[in-house]
């Protein structure tokens, strides 16, 4: 009995075989309901390469254009067509001066650990540099800070009181324009401002004699009398 079912399930598994296409592959895949089939479709493309017969250009040729005379197109035919192109091996090494700037390229973008750790060591070295710069500067400006402050509020006083002193001057001017003229002037008036100026005129030859008599008076002063130098 065993036997038969045997036959019979190997018969279907050969049948499922010769149904299935040659452009397809059967895959096995395990589950937990046992041993499945799996089909792909798999249509690889034509490679259409003509190696009986291949395009080899002319280089003597003036027709042939610049680009298939040069060293990598002669590597691009090598690649397709193998020995059939009849390019030397040989020749598709890069030259000296290629060579020599593979090199340099490869050491630009692909340096030894030794140069890349001695890199990462100066760029450290300069940010720690810089940041110490940087709080030192932070420091000295912050000592500054409470004189810088006190200047800014001195300032501040300064212009304040000066600003009232104007005002009082103002407001003085215009009570002795009133005493004057007998009645209320205004202050963009040709008569205020000629008063004005007759007012600080005579304040200037005031100030001006005071300082002359201020000298006179030290000069009229007798002078000073040196201590006596200790005797020995």
């Amino acid at each position: 009995m065993a036997a038969s079912m045997l036959v019979q399930r190997t018969a279907a598994l050969c049948g499922t075989l010769k149904g299935a296409s040659l452009s397809k592959a059967i895959l096995p895949v395990h589950c937990r309901c046992g041993f499945v089939l799996q089909t792909a479709s798999y249509n690889p493309k034509r490679l259409w390469l003509n190696l009986r017969d291949p395009y080899i250009p002319d280089k003597e040729s003036n027709k042939t254009p610049e680009w298939q005379k040069t060293s990598r197109y002669d590597r691009k035919l090598f690649g397709r067509y193998g020995s059939a192109s009849g390019i030397a091996p040989e020749s598709l090494w890069p030259s000296s001066k290629e060579l020599e700037k593979i090199i340099a390229e490869e050491k630009d973008w692909h340096p030894p650990l030794e140069v890349m750790l001695k890199n990462i060591e100066a760029r450290e070295k300069e940010e720690t540099e810089k940041r110490l710069a940087k709080e030192k500067l932070i420091a000295a400006n912050m000592a500054k800070m409470p004189k810088m402050v006190e200047d800014w509020r001195r300032e501040k006083r300064e212009a304040k009181q000066k600003l009232k002193e104007e005002k009082e001057r103002k407001a003085k001017q215009l009570a002795e324009a009133q005493e004057r003229f007998g009645y209320k002037v205004d202050p963009r008036s040709p008569k205020f401002l000629e008063m004005v100026a007759e007012i600080e005129k005579e304040e200037k030859k005031k100030r001006k004699l005071l300082k002359r008599r201020q000298k006179e008076a030290q000069a009229a002063a007798p002078p000073v009398a040196a201590p006596p130098a200790a005797q020995p």
